[in-house]
Parts: structure tokens; C-alpha cells; sequence
């Protein structure tokens, strides 16, 4: 007897990086900065949703296999609850799927703009897992916040062990 075994490849994303300056042109078009875009590779083709943030008033990017992800997080979610059901409501209210032209362009949509007060000068960032954007000004803002990074650092990641090789 023969056994077949179908291997199921998981994505592999690595972590993005970098903070560009961009232009929103007269159509909500940003040019993807190129960077970003190689340190995708093949996940740059497969297409993104694009959010509204949760905590600031920014976009945020989801390659197509991250959103995947959170989505199957979120479907195991109980919406008879009322909590689960309006958080589910609320967070994937705005998303929007969305592709690259062949210039590398990607069309922002206004209500999103709109929320994020985006106006022509944005910030790109890797952010981890996704890319947020900002408007410039509004970015610049969040950086001049008067924030204890010590304190903060020490409250969300004080409890980690750096020493601990599990997570390779």
C-alpha cells in the first residue's frame, strides 16, 4: 500500500522594514516603494487588504496571507456574543482588498484616506508583519509624542526571555 503525503508549505514572511517617503497623486495612487516591495518578493503579486488602524490614525497594509491569518483568528470568534460580533464589525468594516498596477502603483480608497487624514506627503513604514501609512504630518506628530521609551520598553517586553532560542 502506497501512502501519498501532501505537503502543505506555510508562507514565510519576513520582517518588514524600512520608512519611505511617498506621494498620494491626484487619482489616490501611491508608487509601492521599491524596497518594501523586494523584501515581499512573490507576496507583492498575491495582493493586499488595506485597514484602517486600530489604535492611530493610519492605514494599515496586510499582505493577502497575513490578512488570511487574522481572518481565520477572527472567524474562530463566537458573533453571538455581542463584544465578538461589533469588534469583528467594526474591524473589518473599512478593509478593502487591493492590487498593484503594473508600475508598482496601489489605489488607496478615499473613505480610508478620508479616516486617516492622508493627504499627498505619506510616510510608507515595515511594520513587522505589515505596512502602515501615514500622512507625513500626522506621522511626524506620533514621533514628537512625549514618550517614555524606557518605561515602555521595560512594560512590553520586560516579561520576554531573549535568551531563549525557541522562537528561531
Amino acid at each position: 500500500m502506497v501512502f501519498l503525503t501532501k505537503i502543505i508549505e506555510k508562507p514565510v514572511m519576513t520582517s518588514l522594514i524600512g520608512e519611505f517617503d511617498c506621494k498620494v497623486d491626484a487619482k489616490g495612487r501611491i508608487m509601492f516603494p521599491v524596497n518594501l516591495r523586494k523584501q515581499l518578493e512573490a507576496a507583492f503579486e498575491k495582493g493586499f487588504v488595506i485597514n484602517r488602524n486600530l489604535h492611530q490614525k493610519c492605514l494599515v497594509l496586510y499582505p493577502i496571507s497575513e490578512w488570511t491569518r487574522l481572518n481565520k483568528k477572527l472567524s474562530k470568534l463566537n458573533r453571538l456574543i455581542k463584544a465578538n460580533d461589533v469588534f469583528v464589525r467594526k474591524f473589518t468594516g473599512g478593509a478593502t482588498s487591493c492590487e498593484a498596477d503594473n508600475t508598482g502603483r496601489i489605489l488607496l480608497p478615499k473613505a480610508l484616506t478620508d479616516y486617516a487624514d492622508i493627504k499627498t506627503d505619506i510616510k510608507v513604514l515595515g511594520s513587522n508583519n505589515v505596512i502602515e501609512i501615514w500622512d507625513k504630518k500626522m506621522y511626524d506628530e506620533f514621533l514628537n509624542q512625549d514618550i517614555n521609551i524606557e518605561k515602555l520598553a521595560e512594560d512590553v517586553l520586560g516579561g520576554l526571555n531573549f535568551n531563549d532560542d525557541a522562537d528561531e
